[in-house]
């Protein structure tokens, strides 16, 4: 069975975790609406823009996947674990995600398309 190279692995798991961020983007927007903040706006703005960022990135991880003939299913999942397979060449690898490592990893995007990975990086 054929191995999965880092870079389609990225990819594969990029196409978990983009849709996620999108997700929590877009229900933290609906909050903040809400929110009945003074000036909305620049929070609005911000979610905006990470979210552009996100469909970005997005659009580009589709493109790798359909050029590596890859696939992503979402399998069985229960309160600790969450299954994904992927399928390559022929082959399906199935894998399973503690649901904490999901969030975790969800948060580490945010952190990263609202700018504070950023800003760490650039003070350094």
């Amino acid at each position: 069975m054929p191995v999965l190279s880092e870079e389609m692995l990225d990819a594969l798991e990029k196409l978990i975790y983009l849709p996620m961020v999108m997700t929590v983007l877009a229900k933290d927007r609906e909050l903040f609406r809400k929110a009945g903040f003074k000036l909305p706006r620049p929070y609005l703005e911000l979610l905006d823009q990470a979210d552009r960022a996100v469909q970005q990135e997005l659009k580009q991880v589709h493109q790798v996947i359909r050029s590596q003939g890859l696939k992503v299913v979402r399998g069985e999942g229960d309160e600790l674990f969450t299954e994904y397979i992927f399928f390559h060449q022929g082959y399906e690898e199935h894998r399973r995600y503690l649901n904490v490592r999901l969030r975790n990893q969800v948060e580490e995007y945010l952190q990263l398309y609202l700018g504070k990975k950023g800003e760490a990086n650039d003070k350094n």
